[in-house]
């Protein structure tokens, strides 16, 4: 196995890792994400969408065929997987084995934007939803969805789904979003959202104040908290640079950059190795920590 990265954060790439059973192959691969036995949950745009492994890539089963149009975002918190279906407009979150829990939005119905499709910027912010990109809960039992692909918006909902408040304008200003992307919440209620087309991770308050920002970064597709502190960000190519997982600590310094196929969801698990959920080679690389 090659070894990448540098310093304390090196690792050994294995490249397509997840054993597929006998005649099948994953589709396009949105997100990975982990549960506390260190499961793999790959969420992917065909059915199922949802494929299970062990940590050594071994197939252990899948479900929600039918429950899906198109898998966008996927982040599982306490053992709950929280999804996000863009095309159908809405937040929905599953236990590991596939039973709905709560579901955010009217499917197929969208809120007026005026954001048609490709670059993505809303002509004008909206409600709940238009293509939403993931939902996160927050420790104090809130959940927050970022409404990205045809809005520019955060919401806040209660536990049940009441909404609470939304944010966002269109645009780059401190205030404004341009395809809100990804969300990460640390323990202490801080949210890092990834501003994508704006390429960098905005840090707030549970109510939205701005607190500071990330840059320097290529467009930031998904960011996940490890259970070690750190952020592990899946970062879109740009100018001459090529795709990365970065690493960065709760202050925003650059630990490591992975250079890697065009990543569009980053997991991590108890061990700190990374899984690379890749949306154009239909596959997932991981990245084994060397201690």
């Amino acid at each position: 196995m090659a070894q990448v990265g540098s310093g304390n954060y090196k690792y050994e790439l294995i490249r397509d890792w997840p054993k597929m059973p006998a005649g099948q192959a994953l589709g396009v691969v949105s997100r990975v994400a982990t549960d506390s036995q260190d499961r793999v949950y790959v969420f992917q745009r065909k059915d199922p969408p949802v494929v299970v492994f062990d940590r050594d890539g071994n197939y252990l089963g899948c479900w929600g065929i039918g429950a899906v149009k198109e898998a966008h975002g996927l982040k599982i918190v306490n053992d709950v997987a929280y999804t996000t279906d863009r095309p159908d407009s809405v937040a929905v979150s599953f236990t590991l084995d596939g039973k709905p829990l709560l579901v955010l939005g009217k499917r197929g119905v969208h809120s007026d934007t005026g954001c048609k499709g490709s670059p993505w910027l809303a002509e004008r912010a909206g409600g709940p939803f238009n293509h939403p990109t993931e939902m996160m809960p927050h420790p104090n039992g809130d959940i927050y969805v970022t409404d990205g692909y045809r809005n520019s918006r955060v919401h806040r909902f209660t536990a049940d789904g009441q909404l609470v408040q939304s944010w966002g304008t269109p645009g780059k200003g401190d205030d404004q979003y341009h395809l809100p992307h990804s969300i990460a919440i640390t323990p202490d209620g801080t949210l890092f959202v990834a501003d994508r087309a704006n390429r960098r991770i905005k840090l707030l308050t549970p109510d939205g104040e701005l607190l500071g920002m990330w840059t320097g970064m290529g467009g930031p597709n998904d960011i996940s908290l490890g259970k070690d502190g750190l952020f592990y960000i899946a970062e879109q190519e740009y100018d001459d640079k090529p795709s990365y997982i970065c690493v960065r600590d709760r202050d925003g310094n650059v630990l490591v950059r992975l250079e890697t196929r065009h990543v569009h969801g980053v997991g991590v698990d108890s061990r700190g190795d990374i899984y690379a959920g890749l949306t154009v080679d239909h596959s997932v690389d991981k990245f084994v920590r060397v201690r």
